[in-house]
């Protein structure tokens, strides 16, 4: 693919703009089409992008208020600090490792939402939600710190962009470039949530693919590393939860499912690296 520099700017309403995500379909627009391709320096590969993680942050934001509005958040300041305390020397060493994509301009923002659900989330832009029920099943703040490099791998990936662009592509749909998003039509803050990464909290749910959980658990590892934590901890984590899920349902199994080929592919990777 090839990729385009001048690109039409697409004005649409962001109701039209959610509807053609949430359903794939082909979202038209007079003028010319224009297909986005980008190489991501951290995975390695191109990427279509028809949607940028910008954009898509505009469309988080609301989603964010809206989380902030629904859920309880806790009262503890120690797990509140511990996790933005995580969450921080994450997103520094991200921002090390791959300078060209300014993360730390983002407004990271991260939230404990008290609630016994095990489950935790990011949205484009930086916006992290953890619930106590995963915080009380880690055992220190290295598990921690796998949980929040694996969500940073998501946004670093660009997979929330990534994953909606080939939804509309495989619908033979014209390629969308620039979009500028209208201000207000809030209306349906909850699917954008779903679409975004908050599936789970606001009831539309859509895992990742396979290939962008092994991406983000590799680019995990590395800001793990990257900001003093042990990258065998994630073993440590993944194998609790994966036993965990086969006895209860778990929410975070959901939209991040693990098994034993992935973890040996983290072993693996944790030894070529030498973070062993």
């Amino acid at each position: 693919m090839e990729k385009t520099n001048n690109r039409p700017t697409v004005t649409m309403s962001r109701r039209d703009l959610i509807n053609g995500l949430a359903s794939g379909s082909v979202v038209a627009f007079s003028g010319a089409a224009a297909s986005g391709c980008a190489t991501n320096e951290a995975l390695g590969r191109s990427q279509l992008l028809l949607v940028s993680d910008g954009q898509l942050a505009q469309l988080a934001a609301q989603s964010w208020t809206s989380a902030l509005q629904q859920n309880k958040q806790t009262t503890d300041s120690s797990l509140r600090r511990r996790v933005e305390r995580v969450g921080d020397k994450i997103v520094q060493s991200a921002d090390r490792r791959f300078p060209g994509q300014n993360l730390t301009q983002n407004n990271w923002e991260f939230a404990v939402f008290d609630d016994p659900t095990v489950n935790a989330w990011v949205m484009p832009g930086g916006k992290v939600g953890f619930y106590t029920g995963l915080l009380d099943i880690m055992d220190n703040d290295d598990q921690v710190a796998t949980v929040m490099g694996h969500e940073a791998g998501h946004v670093v990936g660009k997979h929330s962009a990534e994953r909606y662009s080939q939804q509309m592509a495989a619908q033979g749909g014209l390629a969308l470039a620039n979009v500028a998003l209208e201000a207000g039509d809030v209306e349906n803050s909850a699917l954008i949530a779903g679409i975004l990464g908050a599936g789970v909290t606001f009831g539309l749910i859509l895992p990742y693919s396979r290939k962008h959980e092994y991406e983000a658990d590799r680019l995990g590892a590395d800001f793990m590393v990257g900001a003093d934590y042990q990258a065998n901890e994630a073993v440590r984590f993944w194998e609790t939860m994966t036993k965990s899920s086969g006895q209860k349902p778990m929410e975070f199994m959901s939209t991040h499912p693990s098994d034993t080929n992935r973890i040996s592919a983290m072993q693996s990777y944790i030894s070529q690296q030498g973070y062993a």
